[in-house]
């Protein structure tokens, strides 16, 4: 656990401090040989739980028995009521809480440029079993600018080539989002050739609707499952501010230059959801986040603040966000903690002359949609060092107003409601015939949420990852 205390001088005479502080696990070397995988015998596993999270109830189920049979969930309740197959393992949690398996919607396997693919694959992995080590048993890559390796970590992964989580991924964002101006090239070339690196972000010349469509179709062609877009920019006319600076002006208010227009948002979404796609936006607020929402994209990213900037939102956004999607059903909304906090609240406090940071913007915003009733699913923005750590958000979620049974929703039934596909049909509830995926914690979350930062017993499609509660 390292503690950030971030203290600015008042820039009024100097004459005192403002500080913020605010904690973030952060997580060391993992070493992936400690995995213990356990496939299930072919007469099937039983496992007995003292408490049974029922996500659905919002309460623990009291002396369950979840039978297994390969990768599914054969039956699940009352001991009195089932009996268990002879021959079949029986795994014994009878005193502690077992959970769905958790989901994060929102990670970065592969934050930075690699040499190769082939490490770049290899790291994402690492991080992924981090992940599942931590009961995040299904997880969404929300963009890898340089690479589409997670699509081939996902079907490796799918196939059995690789132990890991279940993945849903975006591959490369598109729009060429920075958090300051870039440095231009000594010869004339298309924009963000110059990077030394191959990125493919950077490369997507999505400067029409026409060319945003075509940007979409080679992320599907290439084997995506999401798309990922970028709506505002952290800088403005003249580069400001400068490099290395938060996303505001000195006296506090955020900038957020809006990426695209209306046009080729609707393009892009129009284009997506033809071939099956969802899409995801990357919005601060402003216009940026209006276009978003507009256009009809099913999972708005961050809203820090509203269409208007306002913070803590307003009443045009909460009205734009609680329009049913297409299809009728609510749409969610996503709000990320470990990776706004560290590095990043500094570089705020600095650029905000002290007045504010984007955590503390959503701390704001998040209290609004709790009392709009807007639905919130669990992303974390993990990257590097910030995979298997995820889980302390909850204690955040639960200080901000949520009830812990709110706060496993986010990370159970409610984020996988939103996945693509029929995979949010199979994961995020124990239930008969859902993918057997499983996380215990020797106490009980509903009275302290902290425990979600201590999980012992880990299980995926019935193969057992982790059980220290034996």
């Amino acid at each position: 656990m390292t503690i950030s205390i971030r203290c600015i001088l008042a820039l009024a005479g100097l004459v005192g401090f403002i500080c913020a502080q605010n904690t973030r696990p952060e997580a060391g070397p993992f070493n992936a040989s400690q995995i213990e995988l356990q496939p299930p015998p072919a007469q099937g596993v039983a496992v007995r739980a003292g408490r049974l999270f029922d996500p659905v109830s919002g309460r623990n189920l009291l002396n369950q028995v979840i039978l297994i049979k390969g990768d599914r969930i054969a039956d699940v309740g009352p001991a009195e009521r089932l009996s268990i197959p002879q021959g079949a393992r029986v795994i014994d949690l009878s005193r502690a809480t077992v959970l769905p398996g958790l989901l994060d919607r929102h990670v970065h396997l592969i934050q930075d440029a690699q040499v190769n693919d082939g490490r770049a694959s290899l790291t994402a992995l690492n991080y992924a079993l981090k992940d599942i080590s931590a009961g995040f048993t299904t997880l969404q890559d929300m963009g890898s600018a340089y690479s589409y390796a997670t699509v081939e970590l996902r079907d490796a992964i799918n196939k059995g080539l690789v132990p890991g989580p279940r993945l849903q991924v975006a591959g490369p964002q598109i729009n060429p989002r920075g958090a300051s101006y870039y440095p231009a090239p000594s010869a004339a070339m298309p924009f963000g050739l110059n990077t030394g690196y191959n990125n493919w972000q950077n490369t997507g010349n999505v400067n029409s609707p026409w060319l945003a469509r075509a940007a979409v179709r080679d992320r599907s062609h290439y084997g995506v499952d999401w798309i990922k877009i970028y709506e505002t920019e952290d800088y403005e006319g003249g580069g400001y501010p400068a490099q290395g600076g938060g996303a505001f002006t000195p006296d506090g208010k955020m900038i957020n230059v809006p990426s695209l227009t209306l046009e080729e948002n609707q393009a892009i979404v129009d284009e997506a959801h033809r071939r099956g796609l969802k899409v995801a936006c990357h919005a601060y607020g402003g216009e940026g986040l209006r276009n978003c929402l507009v256009a009809g994209v099913d999972l708005p990213i961050h809203v820090i603040v509203g269409v208007t900037g306002a913070e803590g939102l307003d009443d045009e956004t909460i009205r734009l966000l609680k329009q049913p999607m297409a299809d009728g059903k609510p749409r969610q909304v996503q709000q990320t903690l470990w990776d706004l906090i560290g590095d990043l609240e500094t570089r705020d406090l600095k650029a905000s002359g002290g007045h504010t940071t984007r955590f503390q913007l959503t701390e704001k915003s998040f209290k609004r949609l709790l009392a709009a009733g807007i639905e919130q699913v669990f992303g974390s923005g993990a990257y590097t060092v910030g995979h298997g750590m995820q889980a302390f958000q909850f204690g955040y979620f639960v200080k901000w107003g949520m009830t812990p049974a709110q706060a496993l929703r986010m990370a159970t039934s409610n984020a996988a409601e939103g996945l693509n596909f029929d995979l949010g049909k199979q994961v995020g509830i124990v239930e008969k015939g859902r993918y057997a995926d499983l996380v215990a914690v020797a106490s009980d979350p509903l009275t302290d949420i902290t425990e979600m930062e201590r999980v012992r017993f880990v299980m995926k499609g019935g193969v057992v990852f982790r059980n220290e509660l034996k």
